[in-house]
């Protein structure tokens, strides 16, 4: 049985494990968020080029954010000394930024969350440097279809299935992998929150959505097979079978008749080629 509860106040409330209700503030609150997210990805877009360094990438991500009125939620998150996750090619998520340059035929992909008025813009997106090989190219294009493909589900009266099953019929009719280990979540004052939001499901399973729910929708698929492996450094998650790996993921918010999305990109650099 799903627990659902009714925010009737701007305080932040911890993590129950009930789906949060919102209302119009905190759509606004989140848009405001989202944008400086959205934003934040168009900003870096002429800079991902071949010999640029994640590490580069991540102190202007750091700087533009902070310009903005907000923080970025990754720093100091359980450890981690970081203002993004920067995962490239095989890397599924949680890639740490480093001083290796971004090389010729890469694919990227940048997670930003920056807090604007306590609350959280949670967006990524993927980025290809230099010339990138057809198949690479196809991977990405077929990860932000799931993306917007889950979108279209997202509706009052659909399930979490719903959106699930439309992200893995999508991907495998690619004959590509949907990761399992990892998922969207929910958002607001909180950066992780009820509910999880997985990429694989039956339609009309799962918590059913409605009005005033807010979470992510971050699809990972694989060229290979599903399966993933957490690396030595407690956070970067790789391909077992070391095929390439991407990434889409916006943040919305169930309305009556559909759903807003938070992060869409001001520039409509919603997806590669930019």
């Amino acid at each position: 049985m799903t627990d659902y509860v009714t925010v009737t106040s701007d305080a932040p409330m911890g993590r129950t494990g009930a789906i949060k209700l919102h209302g119009r503030d905190a759509f606004d609150g989140m848009m405001k968020a989202g944008q400086l997210a959205a934003a934040t990805l168009d900003m870096i877009v002429p800079h991902m080029i071949p010999g640029v360094t994640t590490a580069e990438i991540d102190r202007m991500i750091f700087d533009f954010v902070k310009a903005n009125g907000g923080i970025p939620a990754t720093l100091g998150y359980r450890g981690y000394t970081h203002s993004t996750c920067i995962s490239i090619n095989h890397v599924v998520c949680h890639g740490i930024p480093s001083d290796k340059p971004l090389r010729s035929g890469d694919i990227v992909n940048v997670d930003v969350t920056p807090i604007l008025d306590g609350w959280h813009g949670d967006s990524s997106r993927m980025y290809l440097i230099g010339d990138v090989p057809l198949k690479a190219k196809r991977l990405v294009e077929v990860t932000y279809e799931c993306l917007m493909l889950g979108i279209e589900q997202a509706r009052p009266g659909n399930h979490m299935g719903d959106v699930a099953n439309a992200i893995q019929r999508h991907a495998e009719a690619h004959r590509f992998g949907v990761v399992r280990d990892f998922c969207g979540h929910g958002l607001g004052r909180l950066f992780h929150d009820a509910p999880e939001v997985v990429h694989v499901g039956r339609p009309g399973t799962g918590p059913e959505l409605k009005p005033g729910m807010i979470f992510t929708i971050e699809p990972m698929i694989n060229i290979g097979r599903p399966d993933v492996k957490l690396l030595d450094d407690g956070w970067t998650a790789v391909t077992r079978d070391r095929s390439l790996s991407a990434q889409f993921e916006h943040s919305i918010g169930i309305t009556e008749d559909g759903c807003e999305i938070f992060t869409a990109s001001p520039g409509g650099f919603d997806k590669p080629p930019y």
